[in-house]
């Protein structure tokens, strides 16, 4: 805290008369010399105390007329999923690097859950993943938030739990790299923009009860995803699909039964004016070969408003129907 002598700012003495802070009062007395009160170099939520109060949610600290202020969370905020620490082949193990620094070197034989985290990768994936790279080749084994809409800083992934809850943390373990993460919301109504329903229908020359399981998986991978305006997303990582023979696709094997959720993807994309996702066509068959269609799909929201996807099935094989429908999230 910055002092100034007493004599140059006597009314400081009434600041801290005012809080009871008679330890200041004596000391400046006493030496000449007083602390700038806090009331002198904060204003707007930061009470007299230097606590800030008076509002909800994830504020952010900021200097506004040479006075330190909390600027208010907006109704919506959002960051990106970006790699924070890396795990690097060495000759007989792995080095963790995090802010270009190794923090840790572990020995191929000791690479487990205990000395490698494994929220978003497992000892056993890790392990598959050393045997087939080279040394020097780099995994992210841990994810922070950047960019973000308001301009904040990052977080650390230590510290996202702490400031946006559990809720944030699942929505990361779910979404690769790169995607919006939605970390706060507030003060806004839901309005339906678009919907649309899709039919699996018949093909046993693929298995209708394969295709059956990659529609429910596509709505799986898809429902609950937000879009932030401006920003662009693809479905979640953790989810599986299935693959049938098919002579005419690459290398023998497609995910048939994506399509028709892919349509239904498509058709709320478009009623709300978005364009082509991308990974797709505007043909029957949606899904362009050799794209994931949870994260090979992208959709690109170009409109002013965040949006969110739901996406849920019914009936069962052939009869398998897709429901699709596009929310904006619009701030009240």
């Amino acid at each position: 805290m910055r002092k100034v002598p007493l004599f140059s700012q006597p009314t400081y003495i009434v600041e801290y008369v005012k809080d009871y802070q008679f330890g200041d009062i004596i000391t400046a007395l006493l030496t000449g010399v007083v602390k700038t009160p806090i009331s002198q170099i904060t204003s707007g939520s930061i009470t007299r105390s230097g606590l800030a109060g008076d509002f909800k949610g994830p504020g952010m600290i900021e200097v506004n007329n040479d006075k330190l202020t909390i600027k208010l969370p907006e109704s919506f905020i959002w960051g990106f999923k970006s790699a924070y620490k890396f795990a690097v082949k060495t000759d007989n193990g792995i080095n963790i690097v995090e802010n270009n620094k190794t923090i840790k070197t572990v020995n191929v034989d000791n690479i487990n859950n205990d000395t490698v985290s494994p929220q978003y990768i497992s000892s056993k994936e890790l392990k598959e993943w050393y045997n087939d790279s080279e040394i020097g080749d780099k995994i992210a084994i841990d994810y922070e938030l950047s960019n973000f809409s308001d301009g904040r800083n990052k977080v650390a992934p230590s510290k996202i739990k702490q400031l946006f809850g559990e809720s944030t943390v699942e929505y990361m373990e779910n979404y690769p790299a790169g995607n919006p993460v939605m970390v706060y919301m507030a003060n806004y109504k839901e309005v339906d923009a678009a919907s649309s329903v899709s039919y699996l229908g018949s093909y046993p020359e693929y298995g209708d009860d394969k295709r059956a399981f990659n529609a429910r998986a596509f709505s799986e991978a898809w429902n609950g995803t937000i879009i932030p305006p401006n920003t662009i997303s693809s479905g979640k990582e953790n989810v599986q699909f299935t693959s049938s023979r098919d002579p005419e696709a690459p290398g023998g094997y497609a995910s048939h039964g994506s399509c028709p959720p892919a349509r239904a993807l498509r058709a709320i994309a478009n009623g709300a004016g978005f364009p082509l996702p991308r990974g797709m066509t505007w043909e029957h068959d949606a899904v362009l070969f050799g794209f994931n269609p949870a994260t090979g799909i992208k959709v690109d929201n170009t409109g002013n408003s965040t949006v969110k996807i739901l996406m849920w099935t019914t009936g069962s094989n052939a009869n398998t129907k897709i429901y699709a429908q596009l929310v904006k999230l619009v701030p009240n």
